[in-house]
């Protein structure tokens, strides 16, 4: 079956995080991903733990489908070679500090002048050019820099971060998009470009709804637990056992909801008539809904309300969240087997396509596992398998 991306070459010298996450979404693309990593590895070989069998779980989340060499940038000769597949790849993607792209050779006008069809991905915290350039870019900085923190938590506690990495993931994906879209104007340009996408920029992106607060209404959105600030109920409430998570959008629905609960009056009181009501009072609503909810379990609840098609939900935990996709019918744990026999478990892509299926073909890679082959390859000496067609290891359920 044919791949996306069959063919395309992405030389990636990104690590951690952000960079990582992109070209494993290009992998599964199809496209062929060479890992350029230091001697010393990517820094996130050494977050842990948990590790599985001296590899650290963190570093495995986000570099299927790629080869690794090791190359010291500091020697001439491991330069060069780095310099050699950039000029190979249709892809090459970084996270270096500012200027030390440049100062390797590694440059996007150095580069695009050798290789006029390159894409140039690069990631950095606070653009490339501008008084941040220097400033250091890190998630949980920029989870704190860009107001996130500041609406997450509850409404008298401290500020909080969200529980992963959210900002890398969406400067990941901004990226990956970036990339695609440039590969398809290459298609018509014959140009590669530079693309290039900051964690602060992606940070602000995502603050959708409660940026536009600002930016139109002047309103500064407040953190106040797991209330939405614009609809009532959508908001976590009590239970007799335990949280039960309620997503209710639209009138019809809240009169649903209150039926369920064995509360209709609350559908006539015209305090809750418009979620513009319910919203104004909030507090009473709220108050209302949990002495129904406290006479029982949040297993029952759920059952009961989506049974009357309220959307709601329990709070699962990790593994839980893995079993409930099973029973919903998308399982979303496979298992890549590399060469060796060894499968690792990854979370599947989230994207399917109905003509170009998502290849799964190696698993993240061990540091410098793939040093000669890539290191003949560039040498001219061999060449590399570029095709999706002929999988390199098989994808396991």
């Amino acid at each position: 079956m044919r791949a996306i991306l069959d063919g395309i070459v992405v030389a990636d010298f990104s690590r951690v995080l952000a960079g990582p996450l992109a070209t494993a979404a290009l992998g599964d693309l199809g496209a062929t991903v060479i890992k350029v990593e230091s001697p010393a590895g990517d820094d996130t070989r050494a977050w842990g733990p948990p590790f599985v069998d001296g590899e650290s779980s963190y570093f495995m989340s986000v570099n299927r489908n790629k080869r690794s060499i090791a190359l010291d940038l500091k020697d001439p000769a491991d330069r060069a070679l780095a310099r050699t597949l950039a000029v190979k790849a249709d892809v090459l993607v970084e996270n270096f500090r500012p200027g030390v792209a440049e100062r390797l050779g590694l440059g996007y006008d150095e580069l695009s002048a050798l290789n006029p069809r390159l894409v140039y991905g690069s990631i950095t915290g606070f653009g490339p050019n501008g008084p941040g350039r220097d400033k250091p870019g890190y998630d949980f900085m920029v989870q704190a820099l860009s107001g996130l923190m500041s609406i997450t938590g509850e409404a008298k506690g401290q500020p909080m971060k969200v529980g992963v990495a959210i900002i890398d993931v969406l400067t990941g994906l901004n990226l990956q998009a970036g990339v695609l879209a440039a590969l398809y104007d290459r298609e018509h340009s014959g140009q590669g470009q530079r693309v290039d996408v900051t964690l602060m920029g992606s940070a602000l992106a995502g603050l959708v709804n409660q940026a536009s607060s600002w930016l139109t209404a002047g309103v500064e959105p407040r953190r106040d637990a797991n209330v939405h600030p614009s609809i009532a109920p959508y908001e976590s409430l009590q239970a007799a056992d335990g949280v039960i998570v309620l997503a209710v959008g639209n009138d019809v629905q809240f009169a649903r909801c209150v039926a369920a609960l064995g509360c209709p009056e609350l559908g006539d009181d015209p305090r809750f008539a418009s979620n513009s009501q319910r919203v104004a009072h909030r507090r009473e609503l709220r108050a209302a809904m949990e002495v129904a909810l406290m006479t029982g379990p949040v297993t029952d609840w759920v059952a009961t309300l989506t049974a009357a098609g309220v959307p709601c939900a329990r709070v699962n935990t990790i593994p839980e969240a893995f079993e409930f996709s099973d029973q919903v019918g998308m399982p979303a744990a496979i298992g890549i087997t590399g060469p060796d026999g060894t499968t690792v478990a990854q979370v599947a892509s989230p994207v399917t396509y109905s003509s170009t299926p998502v290849c799964y073909r190696l698993p993240p890679p061990r540091l410098a596992e793939h040093d000669r082959e890539v290191r003949q390859w560039l040498h001219g000496e061999q060449q590399l398998p570029l095709s999706a067609e002929t999988p390199e290891g098989r994808m396991t359920a």
